[in-house]
């Protein structure tokens, strides 16, 4: 797997991936037919490459993986949360500019 892009997240990888990660993830809840999601995927896409190495993306679908959204009580799509050390730490739900998410990541990057 590529350090600058986002990789693709299960009910089956959720833990490995993003619960035992030692560097901080950004999960992204999303669906194909979902519009706001298909317009926040560019803005996601293009964090993996400019975090690579201070953060990991991954995208996870929700009609896929019920048992993730439920587990952290994703209600609406799209939504990021991101995790640091196993935990989550920030939820912003629907569609947000790609400055507004960079705000949010960098409170936890620094």
């Amino acid at each position: 797997m590529a350090g600058n892009k986002a990789f693709d997240v299960t009910d089956s990888t959720f833990e490995q991936e993003v619960l035992k990660s030692q560097t901080p993830v950004l999960i992204d809840f999303w669906a194909e037919w979902c519009g706001p999601c298909r317009m926040i995927e560019p803005h996601v896409l293009a964090l993996a490459s400019e975090y690579a190495g201070s953060l990991r993306v991954g995208r996870l679908d929700a009609d896929a993986n019920p048992k993730t959204m439920m587990q952290y009580g994703v209600m609406g799509i799209p939504t990021l949360i991101l995790f640091k050390n196993g935990q989550p730490v920030e939820r912003l739900t629907g569609y947000r500019p790609k400055d507004q998410i960079v705000a949010v990541l960098e409170r936890h990057l620094r």
